[in-house]
C-alpha cells in the first residue's frame, strides 16, 4: 500500500491549510487549551456556534457528505488530510460534532426520506444541534440492557425512563433516542431509535457536573414523552442494528481525529525540552528520549491503522469493528502520555491554564479527564471484545 498523497491531495491540503490559518478565531486552538467542542460557558458555546457557521459556509463542514444533504460529496481521504490540519491547529469540528460525525451518518442510513430531508441539513448548518440517548443508569456498557420504554398508541409512542451521560444534552435541540418497543422479545430484538424533540412536554434535563468542573454531561428524564409515530428511525424493535452502526460512525469519528494524538505528542516533546532531570533538559535522558520514541511510534502506528477503517469507506462500505482499534488505541495512548506529563512536571503539570507557569496544553484538564476517555463511545473492555470477536475472529469466552 502506498501510505503517500498525491499531488492533488498535496495541493489540497495546501489549500485547507492557508484557509484553516487564515480564518481561525483568535481563541481557539492558540494555545491549544482553548474553548472546546463541548464549551461551557454561554459566551464560549456561541463563540463555538460561530466557528462552527464559518466551517459550514465555507463548505467544510460535512465535507463527506452527499450534496443534496449539504455537505460537499468529499472523498474520505479529503476528509482524513481535513481532519489532520484541524488537529495541527488544535481546532474544533464545531458546534455540533455528535450531529455530524453520528446522527447525521445513523439518519442517511436508516431514516426515511422526509427524515432525511427535514433532519439533515439543519444538522450540518449547527441550527439544531443533536445528541444520543444510549446510556441509563442500569445500562452502560451493556447498552442491551436499556428499559426505557416506548409504548406505540394509535400515531404515537409514548416514552417513559432516564438516560444518563448524555452529551450536551442540555444544548441540544433532538435526542436520538434508544427505547425498548418490545419488553418481550429477546432483549436485542425489542429495541427501537427514536427521533425526540428535546423541547417535548415531559422532558427534564439536568447537567451533571464533572471533576474537570465541566457539565457536558447530562441526566434526562422522560415522562409521559409524546414521539410520533413517523419519527421512528429505522425498523420498529430492529434498534439495536440502528444502535450498533451509530456506534461504529462515532468509533470512526473519534479514532480518525488524528490530529490529537498528534498535538498531545507534539506539546509533550515540548515540556521534555524544557523539563529538566539532573539539570540537564529532560530530552537528553536515556530513558525519556526512548519512553518519547515509544509514544511518536504508537502514534504513527495508530495513524496507519486508521487506514483500514478508510479503505473500507473508499470503498462505499460502512466502518465496521476494525473502528473499535483506533478507538482503544487512542485513548490508551492519550492516557500513558497524560500521566507521563505528570511524572516529567509533578507539580507544573496540576496547574489550571492560563495561569503562570501553567504547561502548553490543558493538561490538569486532561490528568482527570483522561480515565474518562476509555469509557466514552464504549469503555476499553467493549472494544477488546469486539477485536477480538468481529475483529480477530475468536471464539467468544
Amino acid at each position: 500500500m502506498d501510505f503517500n498523497y498525491s499531488p492533488e491531495q498535496e495541493a489540497y491540503r495546501m489549500e485547507v491549510r492557508k484557509w484553516l490559518e487564515d480564518n481561525r478565531p483568535k481563541h481557539l486552538g492558540a494555545r491549544g487549551d482553548e474553548d472546546g467542542e463541548f464549551a461551557g460557558d454561554d459566551s464560549q458555546w456561541q463563540r463555538l456556534k460561530e466557528w462552527h457557521k464559518k466551517l459550514y459556509h465555507a463548505g467544510w463542514a460535512g465535507l463527506t457528505w452527499p450534496k443534496e444533504y449539504g455537505g460537499r460529496g468529499a472523498t474520505f481521504v479529503e476528509q482524513v488530510i481535513f481532519q489532520q490540519e484541524l488537529g495541527r491547529l488544535n481546532l474544533p469540528m464545531g458546534c455540533n460534532v455528535l450531529g455530524v460525525i453520528m446522527n447525521g451518518p445513523a439518519l442517511m442510513q436508516w431514516g426515511t426520506e422526509e427524515q432525511k430531508k427535514r433532519y439533515l441539513q439543519p444538522i450540518l448548518a449547527g441550527d439544531e444541534i443533536w445528541c444520543e440517548g444510549m446510556s441509563e443508569p442500569g445500562a452502560g456498557s451493556d447498552l442491551a440492557s436499556i428499559q426505557t420504554r416506548a409504548e406505540l398508541k394509535g400515531d404515537e409512542f409514548i416514552v417513559n425512563g432516564q438516560k444518563v451521560w448524555t452529551t450536551i444534552a442540555h444544548r441540544s435541540h433532538f435526542c436520538q433516542l434508544f427505547v425498548r418497543t418490545d419488553p418481550d422479545a429477546p432483549r436485542h430484538k425489542g429495541m427501537s431509535a427514536l427521533i425526540v424533540d428535546m423541547r417535548s412536554p415531559g422532558i427534564s434535563v439536568r447537567p451533571l457536573k464533572q471533576i474537570t468542573g465541566d457539565s457536558e454531561f447530562n441526566e434526562i428524564f422522560l415522562e409521559d414523552v409524546h414521539v410520533p409515530k413517523a419519527n421512528l428511525l429505522g425498523p420498529l424493535n430492529g434498534g439495536w442494528q440502528v444502535l450498533v452502526s451509530t456506534l461504529m460512525h462515532e468509533r470512526f469519528g473519534i479514532g480518525e481525529t488524528i490530529g490529537g494524538t498528534e498535538v498531545m505528542l507534539r506539546q509533550l516533546i515540548e515540556i521534555a525540552k524544557n523539563a529538566k532531570i539532573n539539570g540537564k533538559p529532560a530530552t537528553e535522558d536515556p530513558e525519556v528520549r526512548q519512553q518519547l520514541a515509544q509514544f511518536a511510534i504508537e502514534a504513527m502506528a495508530k495513524k496507519y491503522n486508521g487506514m483500514r477503517s478508510l479503505t473500507k469507506r473508499l470503498k462505499g462500505q460502512l466502518p465496521g469493528a476494525e473502528a473499535s482499534i483506533s478507538k482503544l488505541v487512542s485513548t490508551d495512548l492519550g492516557q500513558r502520555m497524560t500521566k507521563y506529563v505528570a511524572r516529567l512536571m509533578p507539580i507544573y503539570s496540576t496547574l489550571e491554564r492560563h495561569t503562570p507557569f501553567a504547561p502548553e496544553g490543558d493538561w490538569a484538564k486532561r490528568i482527570l479527564q483522561c480515565e474518562s476517555m476509555t469509557i466514552a463511545g464504549g469503555t476499553s473492555a467493549v472494544q477488546k471484545n469486539m477485536i477480538g470477536e468481529r475483529v480477530l475472529q475468536l471464539p467468544k469466552g
